[in-house]
């Protein structure tokens, strides 16, 4: 769906996704039956990109687009040591990470919640600034910047510490300074099911990954629950004798 979008960005044509795969968060459930009457009812979602610049430790700029987010990634074992500017002026002199995402309102499910993001209503004029992996400052899970400002990022110590970024799915590695905005020239139109809106999912999702995991959770419990432990741990009578139960207390040998 993301290449699509992509693909289409400059067009203005609305686009109406089928889910034939594992996730499909911007698309709809798959059936052919009364589709036109579908897309003649659907709801419409505007959603715009944001603009990526980078210039590398070479020099050279690169610009892309990114419908999801934007993020900044080490390259090696090394942590990342990254600047943060907003609107020309420092705020974070010095994030230790191993890098840093902004995401959009409709990007809010993707990366940015596996870091541990907030999730943005589509129609918020927001866009969520996630650290991924801090480790300095301690205590900053990140911040909500409104969708207008300029946000800048330089990478301290490029040498030793070199980073990537990537808008979506196109990669520039070895950056020095990566420059991030909505860019409000170009916007896409989404087509969902009434009741089945980004909106809706964006409210719904939450409570739609408590209740995967709960279910996955339930079933990997039921396929082992007729299975005998594997864990096993020494004691000085029995090199491999079963481990202690859960109270502390064990059966002497």
């Amino acid at each position: 769906m993301l290449q699509t979008l992509h693909k289409y960005i400059s067009t203005g044509k609305p686009i109406y996704g089928m889910n034939r795969g594992s996730v499909g968060f911007l698309m709809n459930e798959y059936a052919e039956d009364g589709l036109v009457e579908r897309i003649w009812n659907s709801e419409r979602s505007v959603i715009h990109p944001l603009a990526m610049t980078t210039v590398d430790i070479h020099g050279e700029r690169q610009d892309a687009l990114a419908i999801n987010e934007v993020s900044l990634l080490r390259q090696t074992s090394q942590v990342a040591k990254l600047r943060i500017s907003v609107d020309g002026h420092p705020r974070m002199d010095e994030l230790i990470a191993d890098g840093v995402l902004i995401a959009t309102p409709a990007g809010s499910t993707a990366y940015n919640l596996s870091a541990n993001g907030p999730i943005l209503p589509l129609n918020a004029t927001l866009l969520a600034l996630t650290p991924i992996s801090p480790f300095r400052p301690r205590r900053w899970r990140g911040a909500l910047l409104p969708d207008r400002v300029a946000l800048t990022i330089e990478v301290l110590e490029s040498a030793k510490r070199p980073v990537s970024a990537t808008a979506d799915h196109h990669e520039v590695r070895d950056v020095a300074t990566v420059s991030v905005e909505m860019d409000r020239t170009k916007s896409m139109v989404l087509l969902h099911d009434p009741g089945h809106s980004l909106d809706e999912r964006i409210l719904r999702e939450p409570c739609c990954t408590a209740s995967a995991r709960a279910r996955s959770t339930r079933r990997r419990t039921a396929r082992q629950g007729s299975r005998p432990s594997l864990t096993t741990c020494r004691t000085s009578s029995s090199p491999t004798g079963p481990c202690p139960s859960s109270t502390g207390s064990s059966s002497p040998a």
